[in-house]
């Protein structure tokens, strides 16, 4: 189900009820009321459809504004941004970092920023469109993108990306912490020593972007076919806070220190 275009059709279909009634009723409407009034007889009011119409339309308006143009609410589904974002966190979009886009045709009518190399981002699965993916920028168009799988070591454009190990993450031996600096931006992420995920060289091309995400080992990323290169028009916007964590009934509730937390 598009939110996005039901949200388009309720508001165009609430904003014409009203305006229609505006311009064409009301006054008669009013006019006849008033005779009625002064005759004794019963009060008329607004139809039904004309009064719900008029108290909807302010409000999914506000909605689809700020929803199309502003802030985008989204729940993380699964674990593959570990630890940057847990499972069942509730986090923030900023739509217009990259870029004003018109809802549902998504065509970009105001340039505002483009993606930085480390920027969390959410972006429509480019095999399925229907489908959100939230990772991290890794890769800028045109970069060669290198990733050692066993070694767990990135290169970017020929270059080391820094690393450095803090230690076992939560007191399991089989998951590391560590510290990444991607083009200035410091970051966790971690490496699990009972997986070995996919590895390989990337030429990323022009209007797209690599994503991986933090959890390297257990995320379906641009090393993969689903994903691979995300086009620009793909994106969505930057992840900037969590606003509520709850991941109800599986683990008994929200993680209360987690809530405002902004996003590295």
């Amino acid at each position: 189900m598009d939110f996005a275009l039901l949200l388009v059709i309720a508001t165009a279909v609430t904003g014409v009820i009203w305006l229609l009634d505006i311009v064409f009723f009301k006054r008669a409407r009013l006019a006849k009321a008033a005779v009625s009034r002064r005759g004794g007889g019963a009060v008329i009011g607004e139809p039904i459809v004309v009064e719900y119409a008029r108290s909807f339309f302010p409000i999914l308006l506000l909605v689809l504004v700020l929803r199309s143009f502003l802030f985008e609410p989204f729940r993380i589904p699964s674990a593959s941004m570990m630890p940057t974002l847990l499972e069942g966190d509730f986090i923030f979009v900023n739509k217009f970092a990259y870029g004003l886009r018109l809802p549902v045709i998504n065509s970009k009518v105001l340039e505002v920023g483009e993606p930085a190399r480390g920027d969390v981002v959410v972006f429509r699965l480019p095999s399925d469109p229907r489908v959100n993916y939230i990772k991290r920028v890794v890769g800028l168009p045109g970069d060669v993108v290198e990733y050692d799988a066993r070694g767990r070591q990135l290169t970017i454009n020929g270059e080391f990306v820094s690393m450095e190990v803090l230690g076992p993450y939560e007191g399991n031996p089989m998951t590391e912490l560590v510290r990444e600096d991607l083009g200035g931006i410091e970051h966790q992420l971690l490496h699990m020593r009972s997986r070995i995920s996919l590895g390989g060289t990337y030429q990323v091309p022009e209007g797209h972007y690599f994503m991986m995400g933090d959890s390297r080992d257990n995320s379906q990323d641009s090393r993969y076919p689903e994903v691979q290169y995300v086009p620009e028009d793909r994106l969505v916007g930057r992840a900037v806070r969590i606003w509520m964590n709850w991941r109800w009934p599986s683990e008994g509730g929200p993680l209360w220190s987690r809530i405002g937390m902004g996003i590295q």
